[in-house]
């Protein structure tokens, strides 16, 4: 099975989601795309972005509070091929 593909909605990128990678804010980094973050757990919230396609397991489940369609890439990787609102 290939590695899921992040897309970013606003330009269109496709990020490949290499395995060994420990959650999608580290995959995101690790293609330069700049995300607020604060506490890398799901504590905080400040990661806080739109799941428009796809879906993600929590290595943790977050404390913060998110809204339906919203996820925490500090703690979530991708099960599938996701597109993000950024």
């Amino acid at each position: 099975m290939a590695a899921p593909t992040v897309t970013l909605r606003a330009t269109g990128t496709q990020l490949s989601c290499p395995e060994g990678e420990n959650c999608l804010l580290d995959v995101l980094e690790l293609h330069d795309v700049a995300v607020e973050y604060q506490c890398r757990s799901g504590y905080c919230g400040a990661c806080r972005m739109k799941l428009l396609k796809g879906k993600v397991a929590y290595r943790q489940q977050p404390l913060a509070f998110i809204n339906e369609g919203e996820i925490l890439p500090c703690c979530c990787m991708p099960l599938m091929d996701i597109e993000l609102e950024i």
